[in-house]
Order: structure tokens, then C-alpha cells, then sequence
């Protein structure tokens, strides 16, 4: 075969690759706007407690920090478009959504994704090199990667609230202290769901 005709046949096949990977990234920042529809509103803070960081910490250990960080950055530009992606317990749409309250959270997303995958990426090289219990070692990992995820989204939404509140105080209490035990909860689920995803698409010998 000719390297004409190579080239003729590896075009095709690079496109639906190239298609393949846009519609992965379009489903996981639908799959986060789906979460953000899980949300319950909570009388003593603006920030609602939601389902919305689940997808993001999911997201970004299954597909990786590059494709994490595509999709939901993604996902932000469908939300300032004014599409219905973001919690509806929120008032506002657009633009007008990401300078609210949720603001700092919601614009963290990107980072966040990109920092569970990123860790998680770096840990599975190392798993793979191992074979004493592979799936506790990947549910701890994936663990440790979305907790440190989990610093990068509060860093990013205690600090936009300062902002509002001008009161580091109260963005600890509207922001944090509601929350800590339902983010615990997200990270295990998370984790959990990526360490059964590993092992079924990477199963040990």
C-alpha cells in the first residue's frame, strides 16, 4: 500500500476520533448540568447544597484533566450563554448566575476537574506497576485526588464570597460549614465510581 492511500484511510479514522472525543466532552458537561439539577436550598446560606460537585469530581477522574478541564469549561460557557446548565436554586441566568454566590464555585470547575484527573492520571501509572489489592489502591487514590479537588473548589468559592460579604467570616459560614459532611460524601461516591469504572475497563490479570 501506497503512503498516499495510508493517508487517505488515516483521515477518516483520525475524524471520527477527533468527533468521538467532542461527544464525550459535550455528554460529561451535560452530565454535570444534570447533577446541578439534584439541589436542595438552604435557608441559612445562599449557596444550596447540590449534586453539581459530584459530576465535577466524576468527570474529572474518568476522563482526565484535559478532557475534564474541555468539559467543564464547556459547561461554563453553556451556563453565560444563558442555557439551563447551572442549580435552578439560584436566581439569575448567564453571566448574571456566575457573579452571584455560586460564582467562585462555578468558575473553580474547570481547575477542579483538571486536578482530580490530574492526580488520579499520576496514580494509576503507579498502580498499574502494582498488583497486591489494585482496587483498594485505586479507591484511595481516587479519594486523595478528589479531596485535594475539593480544596481547589473552596479555595476558588470561599474567596469569591470574601468578595461579596467582605468578611472572610462569613464566607466561611455561608460556604463551608454547611457543607463539609455532604462533600465527604460526593468524594467516596466519586471514588467509588472511578475505581469501579478502572478496574472494569483495565481489569488485572
Amino acid at each position: 500500500m501506497s503512503r498516499v492511500d495510508t493517508q487517505v484511510i488515516g483521515q477518516p479514522t483520525r475524524s471520527l476520533e477527533i468527533a468521538k472525543q467532542v461527544a464525550i466532552v459535550i455528554a460529561a458537561s451535560l452530565f454535570v448540568a444534570l447533577c446541578a439539577r439534584v439541589t436542595v436550598p438552604l435557608p441559612f446560606t445562599p449557596v444550596p447544597l447540590t449534586l453539581q460537585n459530584f459530576g465535577v469530581l466524576v468527570v474529572g477522574l474518568l476522563l482526565g484533566s484535559r478532557r475534564g478541564f474541555a468539559a467543564l469549561s464547556l459547561y461554563l460557557i453553556e451556563g453565560a450563554c444563558g442555557l439551563p446548565v447551572f442549580s435552578p436554586a439560584i436566581l439569575g441566568s448567564g453571566i448574571t448566575h456566575l457573579l452571584g454566590p455560586t460564582g467562585g464555585f462555578l468558575m473553580a470547575y474547570p481547575l477542579v476537574a483538571f486536578t482530580a484527573g490530574w492526580i488520579y492520571e499520576q496514580s494509576s501509572k503507579q498502580s498499574s506497576k502494582q498488583s497486591s489489592k489494585p482496587g483498594a489502591r485505586r479507591f484511595l487514590w481516587a479519594a486523595l485526588s478528589s479531596t485535594a479537588a475539593e480544596i481547589v473548589l473552596f479555595a476558588g468559592g470561599l474567596s469569591w464570597l470574601a468578595v461579596l460579604t467582605h468578611s472572610v467570616s462569613l464566607a466561611i459560614k455561608f460556604g463551608l460549614y454547611w457543607f463539609v459532611f455532604a462533600e465527604v460524601i460526593k468524594v467516596l461516591m466519586a471514588a467509588g465510581v472511578a475505581a469501579r469504572w478502572q478496574q472494569r475497563i483495565s481489569p488485572q490479570r
